[in-house]
């Protein structure tokens, strides 16, 4: 529960686009109660349940703003103007890309790996468990081999008729489970016979069928009792992961700020609408200051996963609760998903910003769309940096939402103190991670870049596709801002 609290005035300035008003919207918990553009928000402080209703007054009538959006502090909004979809011709130039060989082997990895990943992981350890010395009996053999057949063929049709046109959620879970479990197996069988087997013949146990037999009974133990314990630690609410980051620009009047940052919840073909709610409730009993959701809300359009992410409108903050979007909003219609955001009371940072005050220090909260944007067509859809950061002060820290850490090049070139990002899942599955740092400059965890910009790379809240967290764990993040200079 949120009590009062005598805390100074915290005024929140947001940057926006094309000179018009956003509309004033119907008021309510969870609601999206902005106030119309040109006009100020006065909140008082919240009573001990936290639901007391701040207005808007934009010269036209006042309006109540949802009762998540105040709390323990007496805080003022006023609304300014940005660019966010400019004409190209004052687009901001997107920095150079070293040419290195790193991106060269990803682009080609990414080519190819749909023809030929499927084929290695189902075939390798059909013949490391099968076909190496055991000497099964035929009938074991030719059913093994004829169920690692099958997967094969059915994994690639799975997934297909899952995230094709036909949006099969069954079958895009059997696809999913699949890959999943054949990555496991794949990468047990694998280190297993490379180093248990000579191990074994160093020891002198058994002889050659003996030892390859024990390498396959130790692969399926391994990855089965991995699956199982990866399947709960997908399913499970997050642990909260607390993180200090000292920030030498940041003043001491907003020192000690609590933001919490969940990221990838990727609602989808499984109903996680308790497991929403659970996540929320998490949240909420952190009292964070600002909330940020850095994309990849779900996998499916608003319409179609709304249910499972209805209850993120039931997530409070003192100051403001701000998103971005993710590369998958690009692959569902990833306005609905602004839209919906937007009616649960969250701020789109859409290449905008708001301004945080406290105590006379601010602090610039700025959020880009996802690099995958542009590519998608949709009109104004971008990553500008330029245009999130107009008309700020340069001397005042930022904090960026971008989804994907490989933006750091261009955020800290820009300046920005503190990016936050998801993505890559922190590898999701083990030994993934490995695949995900050829295209990313981080997997997980606080990271500098430059001499002034630090990166937070979050593990995700959730899971895509495969129902399993390996060596992976999930998390809720609570990062701590502290005052350096």
């Amino acid at each position: 529960m949120l009590g009062q609290s005598s805390s100074p005035a915290v005024r929140i300035s947001m940057g926006h686009t094309l000179g018009r008003p956003l509309p004033v919207r119907p008021a309510g918990f969870g609601g999206a109660g902005r106030a119309a553009l040109g006009g100020e928000v006065v909140a008082g402080p919240a009573d001990p349940g936290g639901c007391t209703p701040a207005t808007a007054d934009n010269g036209r009538g006042r309006a109540a703003l949802p009762a998540a959006a105040t709390g323990r502090f007496l805080w003022r909004v006023h609304v300014t103007e940005t660019d966010e979809t400019r004409p190209e011709s004052g687009a901001e130039p997107a920095p150079a890309r070293p040419a290195g060989t790193r991106r060269s082997r990803v682009r080609l990895l990414m080519r190819y790996a749909p023809l030929v990943a499927p084929v290695l992981l189902w075939a390798v350890p059909c013949v490391v468990l099968l076909h190496t010395g055991q000497g099964w009996p035929l009938a074991v053999t030719l059913l093994g081999t004829a169920l690692f057949v099958a997967g094969l063929v059915g994994m690639p049709i799975a997934m297909v008729r899952g995230h094709g046109r036909r949006q099969q959620d069954r079958a895009a879970i059997v696809g999913a489970t699949l890959l999943g479990g054949i990555w496991v197996l794949f990468t047990w069988s694998v280190l297993l016979t490379l180093l248990l087997r000579p191990l074994l013949a160093v020891a002198g146990v058994g002889d050659g069928q003996d030892r390859a037999r024990i390498v396959t009974w130790a692969a399926l133990a391994a990855a089965g009792g991995l699956l199982v314990w990866g399947f709960v630690e997908a399913r499970r609410v997050p642990r909260v992961r607390r993180v200090e980051v000292p920030l030498a620009r940041l003043g001491a009047g907003l020192d000690g700020t609590r933001v919490v940052l969940i990221t990838d919840t990727h609602y989808g073909p499984l109903d996680r609408a308790r497991w929403s709610e659970r996540v929320c409730e998490k949240v909420n009993s952190l009292e964070a200051d600002l909330v940020c959701h850095t994309g990849d809300i779900a996998d499916g359009t608003a319409e179609r996963r709304r249910a499972q992410a209805l209850p993120l409108g039931t997530v409070r903050a003192t100051r403001a609760r701000v998103y971005v979007t993710g590369n998958h909003e690009y692959y569902s219609e990833a306005q609905g998903w602004v839209d919906l955001m937007a009616e649960l009371g969250w701020e789109p940072l859409r290449n905008r910003h708001l301004l945080l005050e406290r105590g006379g220090d601010t602090l610039v909260v700025a959020g880009v769309d996802d690099v995958t944007a542009e590519s998608s067509g949709l009109d104004g859809h971008r990553a500008h940096l330029a245009g999130a950061l107009s008309g700020t002060d340069p001397e005042h820290p930022v904090l960026l939402l971008a989804h994907q850490p490989t933006f750091v090049d261009r955020a800290a070139a820009g300046g920005v103190d503190l990016q936050l990002s998801g993505h890559t899942h922190g590898g999701q599955i083990w030994p993934f991670h490995y695949l995900v740092r050829l295209d990313q400059p981080a997997v997980a965890g606080l990271s500098r870049h430059g001499a002034r910009t630090q990166l937070y790379t979050s593990r995700g809240t959730g899971f895509w596709g495969p129902p399993f967290r390996v060596f992976a764990p999930s998390e809720i993040t609570l990062l701590v801002l502290r005052a350096t200079g």
